[in-house]
């Protein structure tokens, strides 16, 4: 069964996606072009992570290096597909494919991990499946006005799942601090070459500009993404791929509290559903 320290870990997870939710709020409220705005995301943490993470670096293996690296380059692609996303589909729909994680890290754990799931984590998954589709039945709008963000979206969970898959391997060796500082310089040397190329160079001119770039920075990058890598390794990466998946549930919180949407008694059932399911699944053995 899982263990009372395992049980932390899950905790912060969950605290993670709360941070993590709230990218969508910050990229809506940039006004630079889509991939700017993920490459002032990672620009903005790094001289932050900086002064935490230069002894550690001199003792940290080329491979080591190498793969934090490169698991950077996955991160960028998942910024890049799913900022430009929210220029072609709702938040709703947006905040729904980037998180379907699983279907990327599943296969993977079971390829290279021989990573075996019983029953309890498939039914778990169906029952959160289901809840999330309950709660978010009506705001998810099909259409094929929308079908080009659908797609970036879900790519764009590819590529976080690469990101998380890789993060894991490297998390048992590497302080997490490490990984999102050598992992963010993939990410920002990706993104840059992706905005000269596409977008062109931008940059902030104002206050009103800055703030939500700040905000992605240190609430999504640091806090959001830093726990996530945190405790990726610790615990299954299957486990924690599920959990990402109740990331639409935080958001629907936030535009409560937020922005004064309504939550009808079929999003509150919807709710429930979700964390039904996650606990059944998290019952799995070890």
């Amino acid at each position: 069964m899982i263990s009372k320290k395992e049980n932390i870990y899950i905790s912060l997870v969950f605290l993670a996606i709360c941070f993590l939710a709230t990218g969508g709020i910050f990229v809506k409220l940039s006004t630079l072009s889509p991939i700017a705005t993920g490459l002032y995301r990672i620009l903005f943490s790094l001289p932050l992570l900086y002064p935490f993470v230069r002894k550690n670096l001199k003792q940290i293996h080329l491979i080591d290096m190498l793969l934090m690296f490169f698991s950077g380059v996955f991160l960028a692609l998942d910024l890049i597909f799913w900022n430009t996303s929210f220029s072609y589909t709702t938040v709703a729909n947006a905040n729904l494919l980037v998180n379907l994680v699983p279907i990327t890290i599943i296969p993977l754990s079971y390829v290279f991990y021989k990573e075996k799931l019983n029953v309890n984590f498939f039914i778990g998954l169906i029952i959160l499946s289901l809840g999330i589709i309950v709660l978010m039945n009506g705001k998810i709008i099909a259409n094929p006005e929308n079908f080009k963000g659908d797609m970036y979206a879900f790519i764009a969970s590819i590529f976080y799942g690469l990101f998380l898959f890789s993060v894991s391997n490297a998390r048992k060796r590497v302080p997490a601090k490490v990984i999102m500082f050598v992992a963010g310089l993939g990410s920002l040397v990706t993104l840059f070459i992706a905005m000269v190329l596409t977008e062109g160079i931008q940059y902030p001119t104002s206050v009103k500009e800055v703030l939500p770039l700040i905000g992605l920075a240190i609430f999504s990058q640091l806090l959001g993404q830093g726990l996530m890598s945190y405790c990726v390794g610790k615990i299954r990466i299957t486990l924690s791929s599920l959990l990402v998946l109740s990331q639409p549930v935080v958001a629907a919180l936030y535009s409560f509290i937020l922005f004064q949407e309504k939550i009808s008694l079929q999003e509150v059932g919807g709710i429930i559903i979700v964390l039904v399911g996650i606990y059944i699944s998290k019952k799995q053995s070890t």
